[in-house]
């Protein structure tokens, strides 16, 4: 009976990761307007009714997708040694992560300008606020380090220059050049080149880079 259990509970956790899965695909693609429940099931291969099982509804969906973003982003390993190091660390981590989980990005960008899922947003956002004080936090200290007069100034900037990159990788993808964005916002900072590139597959750079949004466009079913 017990190891029955444990793979009814298996196959349920399947279903609802690739529900997941399948939404951030669709929702990335097509935006939350126009993502349909039928699609979603129909690209995670289940039935329809699995979606109001496992989460109770398309805006659930859409919070769950919000809450896998946060994960992704808490899951950022971090680097240990000087305040140099740690900042390296922490840029290259964010940037690294915004290439594996890309469609996740596109979805939450989208979401997080949108009135109707803006406030899901900030409603995920609530539930993950001691990781983001904390995540805040360990940057801010990296800062202060390094002898910055206003640390959460410069936290909050450094935010918004990776941010500011994840959004234009998401829209203009393969011509937008990740690897030289990584290697300029360190020199930003004072800090040494990388001496390796990100383990990404990430097209290489035409020397008279251009970005287009044709560079992110996906065949679409």
């Amino acid at each position: 009976m017990a190891r029955s259990d444990d793979r009814h509970r298996v196959a349920r956790e399947r279903a609802r990761e690739s529900i997941l899965q399948a939404a951030i695909e669709v929702f990335s693609e097509r935006g939350v307007p126009g993502a349909s429940i039928a699609e979603i099931t129909h690209r995670a291969g289940v039935a329809q009714g699995l979606v109001n099982y496992h989460f109770g509804g398309k805006s659930q969906l859409v919070a769950a997708v919000i809450d896998r973003w946060f994960e992704t982003l808490f899951g950022i390993p971090t680097v240990d040694g000087t305040a140099d190091e740690r900042l390296a660390g922490i840029i290259d981590g964010a940037l690294t992560a915004t290439g594996f989980a890309l469609p996740v990005q596109r979805a939450v960008f989208a979401m997080q300008q949108q009135p109707d899922t803006h406030r899901l947003f900030a409603e995920s956002e609530t539930r993950f606020l001691a990781q983001t004080i904390a995540s805040e936090d360990i940057v801010r200290q990296v800062f202060r380090d390094r002898g910055a007069a206003d640390p959460p100034l410069e936290e909050i900037m450094l935010r918004t220059t990776l941010e500011g990159i994840f959004m234009k990788y998401a829209v203009y993808g393969d011509t937008y050049p990740l690897e030289d964005a990584r290697r300029w916002v360190r020199r930003l900072y004072g800090l040494p080149e990388p001496e390796a590139p990100l383990p990404l597959q990430l097209a290489p750079r035409n020397p008279d880079a251009r970005t287009r949004a044709s560079g992110a466009v996906r065949p679409v079913d």
